[in-house]
């Protein structure tokens, strides 16, 4: 659904989420952020009824973005990529998600191993020759992602509360002659089937040490390495076209120099880093946007198939209103929690990053839902895109590791108790 904003170079398109002039973005960030938006709207939009009526993972965007050289978008400049740090890459990804919700949540899992890897690792503690190694490792992927357009996958999750960060993951990876044995299960392992390489989080399990979330490995395992299997049905709610299907592994075999960080810098990252976590929320603010986009073109009599103009009733301009002041209320919090993004970040602006991902995903249903009631019945047809959005957006706030629930439980404790504080 569109704004009627002019373009920078004159023809009409959707005004961005986030104004360069109004947030004070740099030329080259508003430039890199608007490429995303004209793709999204060019290319991602008008494929995502098809993908989510069939559940089926949208490849052809992935060539595509490949070709425009957006799957290197967080690649360092240096080895041949966009460069774009953790702000600018979550802004570009809001607008990828207002136009196809599924495609930025896929996108994402790829670009967040070249991101933890990249701006984010280059962040984080390492001895001299775990650097080296750690550069010239993720130069081999790197390259695999630009020149023959790779795809990458992080499953996370397994049923448990390791994808929650609280007990050591259940997948494990045994050392073995030249690297490691990985053995385990992925739940809603999105990409499943579609992604050449799956960047999985296991516990090293060396014989006779304990299980600790300390030895956490980030390994990228091959799609095609022999013991992994996708297996299981995808029929979900929303985020249809991720294709999240269970990842199983049995003793596969992964070289050493597929690790993704060195020993000891996933968990590092993970404590020292903790935004790297919200990466998913960017989806979201895309798909409140364009709840609010879709609301506004529909009362004008904008949306192709429905030329009824409704803006003149008093009850749709309040409605509007309610909308537009939560869309920004979204907007302002969001924008300043990805904007603090660092390495030891203070405790309150680790809070606001609690609180914005909370905001983001339960106010992106929540404008999908009001949306809705206002534009009214012919609204929810599947051939306009609103029951897709509010579909869609229902799913952030079940999304881990920063679920609805544990950013309630996290912000309530760590207002109340400084580290190392008890009752007892």
């Amino acid at each position: 659904m569109t704004m009627h904003a002019p373009d920078p170079d004159g023809q009409e398109g959707d005004a961005p989420i986030f104004a360069p002039d109004a947030f004070g973005l740099t030329g080259p960030q508003a430039d890199l952020i608007d490429r995303v938006r004209r793709f999204g709207a060019r290319v991602a939009g008008p494929r995502a009824a098809r993908h989510d009526r069939e559940a089926s993972f949208p490849i052809e965007n992935f060539r595509d973005m490949h070709a425009e050289g957006l799957l290197g978008i967080c690649i360092p400049r240096e080895d041949g990529g966009l460069g774009a740090d953790f702000k600018t890459y979550c802004l570009a990804a809001a607008e990828l998600g207002r136009y196809c919700g599924a495609t930025a949540l896929s996108w994402n899992m790829h670009v967040s191993s070249t991101l933890w890897t990249g701006a984010l690792a280059d962040d984080l503690k390492m001895t001299p020759g775990d650097r080296a190694s750690h550069l010239a490792r993720r130069r081999v992927h790197y390259r695999r992602v630009l020149d023959g357009g790779a795809i990458y996958s992080q499953p996370f999750s397994e049923g448990g509360a390791a994808a929650a960060g609280v007990v050591a993951f259940g997948t494990e990876a045994r050392p073995a002659a030249g690297g490691f044995l990985v053995t385990g299960k992925k739940i809603f392992a999105s990409l499943s089937g579609a992604a050449d390489y799956y960047g999985v989080l296991c516990t090293e399990r060396a014989e006779g040490r304990a299980v600790s979330r300390r030895n956490t490995l980030y390994l990228a395992v091959p799609a095609d390495a022999p013991g992994v299997e996708v297996t299981g049905d995808w029929d979900p709610l929303g985020m249809r076209a991720t294709v999240s299907r269970t990842l199983i592994l049995r003793d596969v075999f992964v070289a050493a120099d597929e690790m993704l960080m060195p020993r000891g810098v996933y968990f590092q990252a993970a404590t020292r880093w903790p935004h790297m976590f919200l990466t998913l929320s960017p989806t979201y603010m895309g798909l409140a946007q364009a709840a609010y986009d879709f609301t506004v073109a529909y009362l004008r009599g904008e949306v192709p198939g429905t030329p009824v103009k409704r803006r003149m009733y008093p009850t749709k301009q309040i409605a509007v209103a309610e909308m537009h002041v939560m869309l920004e209320q979204t907007k302002a919090l969001w924008f300043q929690a990805v904007s603090e993004a660092r390495a030891n970040p203070s405790k309150a602006q680790v809070l606001r990053a609690y609180a914005a991902q909370f905001t983001v995903m339960e106010n992106a249903n929540a404008l999908a839902a009001k949306a809705i009631r206002t534009c009214g019945g012919q609204a929810m047809l599947k051939n306009l895109p609103l029951e897709r959005i509010y579909r869609d957006s229902r799913c952030g706030s079940l999304m881990l590791p920063w679920t609805a629930e544990i950013c309630l439980d996290r912000l309530g404790r760590e207002s109340l108790y400084q580290p190392g504080e008890s009752d007892e």
